[in-house]
C-alpha cells in the first residue's frame, strides 16, 4: 500500500507511523516494537543522562533490525552529550524538539542519520528545513505533553504548502479515520504518542494506562501557559494546584518546582494524581490495550473501509 510513499522511501519503513518520542515511556521495549510491526519507534531521550540513553539505544538495537529513532529534546542539559551519544551510535533517525537543531545537523548528516524536527509553526517549518532537515512533524496542539498554539487541522495543509519535505501529521491521530485525514490535509505519515501508551508494550504504570482509558473529550487541560511552554496533561489534583496558582500569579521558580519530578512519579510511580499525566485529546476516544503490531495494522486495515465511507457520505466516487 505504502510502496512509493515518501516517507517509507526515505527511511525504509514499511508504513508511515512514527511513535511519539515520549519522555519515561518511549523506551527500547516501546521502540523496538513499533519498528519491528513496520512503523518508526522512537526513544524518548528527554532528560536522559547520556549513559542511560546508551544503553537503551543498544537495547533498542538488540531487539529490532530495523529503523528506529531517538527523539531528542534540545532544551535538555545533556544535549550535547546525548547527540554524541547519536553520533557515536549511528542512530539512523533523529527528531528533535525545543528548538534548532542545526548545530548538530553537520554531524549528523556526515553518518547519514535523517533529521526530523517537530515544528509548531511554518516559520519553524522553513526554517529547519532550510537548515538541513529531512522532514518535519507537524504537531498540533491536540497532542499530549508541550504543545504548540496552533491545532492539527489548520497546521498541517499550511507546511505542506510551505515547505518541499515530507510532512509527517501529529496531534489527535489514533485510528484509521485520523491516518487518512492526515493524508487528506497533505501528509504524508503520521505520528502518535497517546495511541502506543495504551499499548501492551508500554511501560507506563497501570494507574497511568488506567487513568488515559477513563479520559473522555474533555478530561485534559493546558498548564504552564504563563510560563511561555505549555503542556496538555490529564486533569488532576496536580494540575488543580497549578492551575490555581497561575491564576494568582505564582513566580515562575514555584510553577517550575511544583513540576519537579512529576511526570515520573505518575509514569513510574503511578501516582496520577499528584503526578503529571501528559496525554492527548485523542484520548477520549481510546477504550481499548493491545499489542503494538495489532495497533498498526488496525490502522493501516481500516484504511480501505474509511475511503469507502467517504465516498458513500460524498454520494459518488473518489
Amino acid at each position: 500500500m505504502f510502496e512509493n510513499n515518501a516517507v517509507c522511501k526515505l527511511l525504509g519503513i514499511k508504513y508511515p507511523i512514527f511513535q511519539g518520542g515520549m519522555a519515561w515511556i518511549g523506551t527500547a521495549e516501546l521502540a523496538s516494537a513499533v519498528s519491528n510491526a513496520g512503523g518508526l519507534g522512537l526513544i524518548g531521550a528527554g532528560h536522559m543522562p547520556p549513559d542511560v540513553l546508551r544503553k537503551e539505544i543498544q537495547k533498542c538495537k538488540g531487539w529490532t533490525e530495523k529503523p528506529f529513532g531517538v527523539n531528542i529534546m534540545l532544551m535538555s542539559p545533556f544535549v550535547k552529550e546525548v547527540m554524541q551519544v547519536v553520533v557515536d551510535e549511528r542512530v539512523p533517525v533523529v527528531t528533535t524538539g525545543a528548538g534548532n537543531p542545526g548545530e548538530y545537523m553537520p554531524a549528523l548528516k556526515e553518518i547519514g542519520t535523517k533529521v526530523i524536527p517537530v515544528i509548531a509553526s511554518v516559520a519553524l517549518a522553513r526554517r529547519l528545513v532550510k537548515g538541513g532537515a529531512d522532514a518535519v512533524i507537524a504537531e498540533g496542539l491536540e497532542s499530549g505533553g508541550h504543545i504548540g498554539e496552533i491545532a492539527t487541522m489548520p497546521l498541517i495543509p499550511q507546511a505542506v504548502d510551505a515547505i518541499d519535505v515530507p510532512v509527517i501529521a501529529a496531534g489527535g491521530i489514533g485510528d484509521s479515520r485520523g491516518m487518512a485525514a492526515a493524508f487528506a490535509l497533505g501528509a504524508s505519515g503520521v505520528q502518535m504518542g497517546t495511541r502506543f501508551v495504551l499499548s501492551e508494550e508500554c511501560i507506563a504504570h497501570p494507574n497511568y494506562k488506567n487513568m488515559v482509558l477513563k479520559a473522555k473529550d474533555r478530561s485534559t487541560v493546558v498548564t504552564g501557559r504563563t510560563l511561555g511552554h505549555p503542556a496538555r496533561v490529564l486533569a488532576n489534583k496536580l494540575t488543580r494546584t497549578y492551575l490555581e496558582m497561575e491564576a494568582n500569579g505564582a513566580s515562575t521558580e514555584e510553577l517550575e518546582q511544583l513540576g519537579v519530578g512529576s511526570l515520573h512519579k505518575a509514569t513510574h510511580l503511578g501516582d496520577v494524581e499528584n503526578g503529571s499525566v501528559m496525554i492527548g485529546q485523542i484520548s477520549g476516544m481510546l477504550d481499548d490495550i493491545k499489542p503494538v503490531k495489532q495497533i498498526i495494522e488496525d490502522m493501516v486495515n481500516g484504511l480501505p473501509a474509511v475511503l469507502e465511507s467517504m465516498r458513500g457520505k460524498m454520494g459518488g466516487s473518489l
